[in-house]
């Protein structure tokens, strides 16, 4: 049997999530050519308008005309980074998927190096922040904090500084397409899907312009996703709590009946205060556990009204390449 001659090219989609980068956009966009270009692979751009309210659709459609590789995808408003990731996911259908942001501090220099890896044989190739002093302290320490109570909560390890710059192959995507859920944390997710994996660390360079659209309010959303989607663990705390209390009044009983099996009530000094003490601590600990269960049940109430993660408001003449088969429904709204 005759081999051919030469192996079909590799087809590599790049989804990249965009809000009010317009003064980034297009040197960030040269900066990509000069990698991809020179490289053996079909590439599709698809940049993802997540509900920017600056010049950025302009721009993004200046570089549509100029570039057949580009595709666009506009969310009907601002959906969040996850579900912006979410949506060019569902849309790809080549043979590895790239992730990275448009503000240029995922550099686009790691691509061949992320393929010759995944040409390897390695399923998803996951890219770590290398530790600098460019950051403010305050977010170092929260970073650091927010991974170190996930990995020891959750039964999933996640990659400590793990960012959404990687690469992944084909039956990776599809896996994670068959992962709906509303509250979503790719980087859990990624890694509970499991297969071959590689880890690329990488210093961020500065951003190309503009700032950080990363607000704590954000930071402190997508960190409870990550918590409350991989773990169990904040209810066995509160149940575990529960049952050390009942243990304390157990002890605090058999002290109490010392004194009248003795015949000592006489010694028994009316408690108010440390009564009143354990009424708050127990009260406390009830309204803990009170809001952990309300988190959970409030997380229930949103996956079972089942609304799409994110809606795409696609112009008429825009086209999917060819080597994508999107399934039914995505062409207006995805769940």
């Amino acid at each position: 049997m005759k081999q051919p001659l030469h192996a079909p090219i590799s087809t590599v989609d790049l989804v990249i999530p965009l809000f009010n980068e317009e003064d980034a956009l297009l040197a960030f966009h040269q900066q990509l050519l000069k990698v991809i270009d020179p490289l053996p692979y079909v590439f599709t751009i698809l940049y993802v308008n997540d509900g920017s309210t600056d010049h950025t659709a302009q721009r993004l459609a200046e570089i549509a005309a100029s570039d057949r590789r580009v595709q666009v995808l506009e969310l009907s408003r601002n959906f969040g980074h996850q579900a912006a990731l979410t949506a060019g996911m569902d849309r790809s259908g080549s043979d590895y998927l790239i992730t990275m942001d448009g503000d240029g501090q995922h550099p686009p220099e790691m691509i061949p190096e992320m393929l010759r890896l995944a040409r390897a044989g390695y399923d998803m190739v996951l890219t770590q922040r290398v530790e600098n002093n460019k950051g403010s302290g305050f977010k170092r320490w929260t970073s650091t904090a927010f991974y170190r109570v996930l990995n020891r909560l959750g039964d999933t390890n996640v990659l400590p500084g793990g960012a959404d710059f990687r690469l992944l192959s084909r039956p990776v995507v599809q896996a994670l397409q068959g992962m709906p859920e509303y509250h979503r944390f790719l980087r859990g997710m990624v890694a509970w899907v499991g297969f071959r994996s590689v880890i690329l660390p990488f210093q961020p360079p500065e951003r190309l312009a503009g700032s950080s659209k990363y607000s704590l309010r954000k930071m402190v959303r997508l960190s409870m996703d990550a918590i409350f989607s991989f773990s169990l663990v904040p209810l066995y705390a509160g149940l575990s709590l529960g049952a050390l209390f009942f243990i304390l009044a157990f002890v605090e009983a058999v002290y109490v009946l010392s004194f009248w099996v003795s015949g000592n009530t006489s010694q028994l000094a009316p408690g108010w205060s440390s009564l009143m003490f354990m009424l708050l601590i127990v009260g406390g600990l009830l309204m803990v556990l009170l809001g952990f269960i309300g988190v959970y049940i409030g997380y229930i109430f949103q996956e079972v009204k089942r609304r799409p993660v994110y809606i795409l408001r696609l112009p008429q003449d825009t086209a999917l390449p060819d080597h994508t088969s999107p399934q039914e429904g995505h062409d207006r709204v995805a769940e």
